[in-house]
Formats: structure tokens, C-alpha cells, sequence
């Protein structure tokens, strides 16, 4: 039985504008016991305001937690040297689970698996971790929405996304979510595809950014 509970999710896997967040948070049974009675769950279910709330009893309850970000600019540059976006995630989980453990006590680690093959996934980050004399690894699919711990990581990840995304907005205006899918987002990429294009605030590796970037060109060319 592990004495100690490490859940780790993402935020912004998915969007065109912004970092992706990784975030770790390390928590006791107790502690897990009293974020079920608080309503810590999957950040996608929760308010914004009831987020910020449950963010801040996180991190005073935590034993530990980690937040790493990765840069619209730094998952084009991997992407292009042949890393995908799921090694991304799993070198950004290792990075958390290092920091986190120190060999002291048992802990059971879950991560929330962005692979459809959990097996593989889960080997490539077993091999990186620095000390697993201690640790029990896990990788599941839903893992936010079914254990607390990792639902309490899916919040830390969510709010460190949205104050990053609120950096950008303060600078650039609104950019809407900054998913493809947002008709904000595509507006404002298709208006600023070009005179933003060196400010590392758009991941050229999505085809959102490069159909955005053909059609100004093309505009350019017809005028």
C-alpha cells in the first residue's frame, strides 16, 4: 500500500494559441478524503470560479505539487525534431515525477494517458524516471475524472493555462480559447497570422496555423 498519492494531468493539448500545462500534485489518503467532500473533480466540469477556489486549498493541502509549461514556440520546435505530442507530455511528466519524488515513501503515481496505447506510453516514461525503488506507476485513460488526485493536478494545470492565456490576451487582445475548433481564436489567427508570426504565440505545427498562414499569402498574391 503506498503512503502517498501523485496524480498528473495537462492543460492545452489541443489549441493553436498558447503553452501546453502539465501539473503534478502529491497528496496523503486524508487529504485525498477531504478534496472528494470538497468537490475537487475534472477541471472541464468546473466553474472558473470554482476552480480558482479549489486551486488554492490544493496547493495549501499538497504535500508537494509541480507545474511545468511548454511554450507554443518549444512543442513546434520538438515536433519538427521528430518528438510528438505525446512523448511532449511524457517528457514533461517525468520532469514533474523527478522533482516530486524523493525516495522516502512509497508513492502511487497515475497519470492521465494522452496515448491509446497505455502500455507503451507508460514504458517510455518508466524508463526516465530517475528513481522508481519507491514508486508504483499508472497510466489510465479518464484518469481525471476518476481519481481525485489527478483531478486536483487537472485543476492546477487548467488554472496555470488560463493565467498564461490571460498574459497573452493583456498583450495581443482577445484571442478567444485558443482552440481551433473557437471561431474567436480562428478569427484573430487569420487576422494576425503574419504580423505576429515571430512572437512564439502560435504552434506553426497545428494545420489551423498553416491553413491561416496559405490563405494570407494567397490574399497577399491576389492583391
Amino acid at each position: 500500500m503506498s503512503d502517498l498519492i501523485l496524480g498528473i494531468d495537462d492543460a492545452g493539448r489541443g489549441p493553436v494559441i498558447g503553452p501546453m500545462v502539465l501539473a503534478g500534485c502529491l497528496i496523503d489518503k486524508q487529504t485525498e478524503k477531504e478534496f472528494k467532500s470538497l468537490g475537487v473533480k475534472d477541471s472541464k466540469q468546473l466553474t472558473p470560479r470554482r476552480r480558482e477556489f479549489l486551486e488554492k486549498i490544493i496547493k495549501e493541502k499538497a504535500i508537494a505539487f509541480e507545474i511545468e509549461v511548454m511554450h507554443a514556440s518549444e512543442i513546434d520546435e520538438k515536433l519538427s525534431s521528430g518528438v510528438n505530442l505525446n512523448d511532449v507530455e511524457a517528457i514533461m511528466a517525468i520532469k514533474i515525477i523527478n522533482k516530486i519524488n524523493k525516495g522516502a515513501k512509497k508513492i502511487k503515481v497515475v497519470l492521465d494517458c494522452p496515448s491509446p496505447n497505455r502500455t507503451k506510453w507508460r514504458g517510455g516514461v518508466v524508463m526516465k524516471i530517475k528513481n522508481l525503488s519507491n514508486l508504483e506507476v499508472f497510466c489510465e485513460h479518464k484518469a481525471d475524472r476518476d481519481y481525485v488526485f489527478v483531478a486536483a493536478a487537472s485543476i492546477l494545470a487548467k488554472q496555470k493555462r488560463e493565467r498564461e492565456m490571460d498574459i497573452i490576451k493583456q498583450k495581443y487582445g482577445y484571442v478567444g480559447s485558443g482552440y481551433p475548433s473557437d471561431s474567436k481564436t480562428k478569427s484573430f489567427l487569420e487576422k494576425n497570422v503574419k504580423k505576429l508570426d515571430n512572437k512564439g504565440l502560435f504552434r506553426k505545427s497545428w494545420s489551423t496555423w498553416k491553413k491561416a498562414a496559405l490563405k494570407s499569402k494567397q490574399k497577399k498574391l491576389d492583391f
